[in-house]
């Protein structure tokens, strides 16, 4: 039970976003709480490309994913759904590693530093300047600051009424890891009816494909297999692939009502980090860095006013507001003006040809998706 002590930080969620939280403030004496519902290890339906913008902060924190065998990542191809593509070298370059392998080895790095419950978040609470969190097992946890880094959807969006959860999402996402030939420093996108997926290299020599399509396209097929035979390899790229490639797991997993919504970054004095509070489209490959980055510009001014002693919330919440709007609005809105183009079979069709008449053009593209590196 948690009675006896109050927290200086409770993190609900130990995705990548908090566990990279977690691991930054601990090293600054921060007392931490992680509640996290699943046992690590755990595979979750994520992309597995990491934009390199991220690696030197990682590093700075004794993380690395290339010591976990981490593929490195250097050309992203995109295609039509009639398999027209265009390449591009990547800006920064970037990796692929699995969320089983990822989490895996932040959780090592932070878990003798911090307390870690494994429960579902169910209630927060926020009374006399201070947080109460209930689990669906009912035991109660107390601090001074929450973080809600819970990711795409969870249990505790519908307890706080957040906007986005009361209105249902189009959206359904599906990943499995294949055996299957495949470029080693690839990571390609490609777009199919009402969908796009995305493929790359994990640790494993594994090749991670992930993708995103509408309910009004997959419920005319009805299964998975039969969805990725009929739709989705009307694209040629995604037919080789899938009629060569071997499914290394028992079944692809999924994700639905994913949403697109706009989010707030503070609900009720909780400070929302990765997906959380903003989920940018898959098609721009670059969930996985944001939400590294959001632990650091939460942790990082938290900590400013945590050493001067001076925890003044409201300041902390302005600046909090003010720097993740800086920093992330600019490429949400590009995700979703790509999403839309890309959709749509006219616009789709014409943004391509543009591209392949002046290759330069795609590399700007992703740098407004990309950031720099943080150092």
């Amino acid at each position: 039970m948690g009675f006896s002590k109050t927290y200086d930080v409770i993190i609900v969620g130990g995705g990548l976003a908090g566990l990279t939280a977690a691991l930054h403030l601990s090293r600054h004496g921060v007392q931490i709480l992680l509640l996290e519902k699943y046992e690590y290890p755990h595979h979750k339906v994520c992309g597995e490309y990491i934009s390199n913008e991220v690696m030197p902060y990682l590093r700075s924190l004794g993380a690395d994913p290339f010591q976990k065998g981490a593929v490195e990542i250097s050309k992203f191809e995109m295609s039509s759904k009639e398999g027209k593509k265009v390449t591009a070298d990547l800006p920064l370059g970037g990796f692929g590693i699995s969320r089983y392998a990822m989490d895996l080895h932040l959780y090592e790095l932070v878990k003798d530093q911090i307390t870690v419950e494994f429960a579902t978040a169910e209630h927060v609470s926020f009374q006399g300047n201070q947080f109460m969190v209930q689990t669906t097992a009912k035991e109660e946890y107390h601090g001074k600051f929450v973080v809600g880094a819970f990711g795409k959807r969870s249990l505790l969006d519908t307890t706080l009424n957040r906007k986005f959860i009361q209105e249902r999402s189009p959206w359904l996402g599906v990943k499995a890891h294949y055996e299957a030939d495949f470029p080693k420093e690839l990571v390609a996108l490609h777009n199919f009816e009402g969908g796009y997926c995305g493929l790359s290299h994990i640790e494993t020599g594994a090749v991670n494909a992930c993708y995103l399509t509408t309910y009004k396209s997959f419920k005319r097929i009805g299964s998975i297999p039969a969805f990725q035979k009929e739709v989705m390899s009307q694209n040629p790229h995604l037919a080789d692939f899938f009629g060569g490639a071997k499914l290394l797991f028992e079944k692809p997993l999924t994700i639905s009502q994913i949403s697109f919504e706009k989010k707030l970054p503070i609900v009720e004095h909780i400070f929302m980090i990765g997906d959380s509070v903003g989920l940018i489209h898959p098609l721009c490959g670059n969930g996985m860095a944001m939400a590294i980055h959001g632990a650091k510009l939460f942790s990082e001014l938290f900590l400013e006013a945590f050493q001067a002693k001076n925890m003044d919330r409201e300041d902390i919440e302005r600046a909090y507001q003010l720097k993740w709007g800086e920093t992330f609005t600019k490429r949400l809105l590009t995700g979703r003006r790509i999403q839309n183009l890309l959709l749509h079979p006219t616009t789709a069709h014409l943004g391509l040809k543009m591209v392949q008449a002046f290759p330069s053009i795609l590399p700007k593209i992703i740098k407004r998706t990309h950031g720099e590196l943080l150092i």
